[in-house]
């Protein structure tokens, strides 16, 4: 991990395309902005991490239905027959 310091105002470069500004720095909270082309997605970390459970709550497949489905097929396929 890189670490960096930055006071208000200052900013940091990604990759010729993403600059992060500090905004403001008030206690425990730092205020940042984000420049980034807008095919780039920006997500806050707990926002990202929920994302991606859902994500792999949809792949995973759902067994009665699964079993479902292949009854359904094989009842199709019994009735070309």
């Amino acid at each position: 991990m890189l670490v960096l310091s930055r006071k208000k105002g200052e900013s940091i470069i990604i990759q010729d395309n993403i600059e992060i500004t500090v905004l403001a720095v008030e206690g425990d909270t730092v205020r940042i902005g984000i420049s980034a082309p807008k095919h780039i997605d920006i997500f806050r970390k707990e926002v990202y991490a929920s994302i991606q459970e859902a994500n792999r709550e949809s792949a995973t497949p759902d067994v009665p239905s699964v079993n479902a489905f292949m009854k359904l097929l094989q009842g199709i396929e019994n009735k070309k027959k």
